[in-house]
């Protein structure tokens, strides 16, 4: 049986400089579309691991922003390292494009006065959101990149 190749587990988590923006997958459907997932890093990996209420609360304000800024998102998900996001996303882009859209996205973050579907109906952890830490981390993000 071949062993199945995990891309991210074939990083040097220990040679990579935070924050960054990665390309870091692609596939071609068997219709032609192209998929590609790219690594949206926050923090340095194994030293810089983001509280779940700002990961949380970042997830949720990504989730609209990113999308207001690039088209063909499919998803954004939470590291489960807590050091980032994957972006996943239907159609071309390149990643000084990514890194634009996620500056923009980054920047109405620090403008949000509240966390979208903060309750219980529309999320499963509600009470585990943070926008003072989001915030803390997306203008952290903002100065770095």
């Amino acid at each position: 049986m071949d062993q199945v190749v995990v891309e991210s587990f074939t990083l040097d988590h220990t040679k990579v400089k935070a924050p960054f923006v990665r390309s870091c997958g692609r596939t071609i459907t068997p219709k032609g579309d192209v998929i590609l997932k790219f690594d949206l890093r926050f923090t340095q990996p194994n030293l810089g691991i983001m509280p779940t209420g700002a990961v949380h609360a970042l997830e949720h304000l990504l989730a609209g922003f990113i999308r207001e800024e690039l088209d063909g998102v499919v998803d954004l998900s939470p590291m489960g390292c807590r050091t980032g996001f994957y972006l996943v996303k239907i159609g071309e882009a390149t990643v000084d494009e990514v890194k634009k859209a996620l500056i923009s996205a980054l920047q109405k973050v620090l403008r949000a006065v509240e966390v979208p579907a903060a309750n219980a109906v529309q999320c499963g952890n509600y009470r585990d959101l943070s926008l003072e830490q989001a915030q803390k981390y997306a203008r952290q993000v903002l100065n770095a990149l």
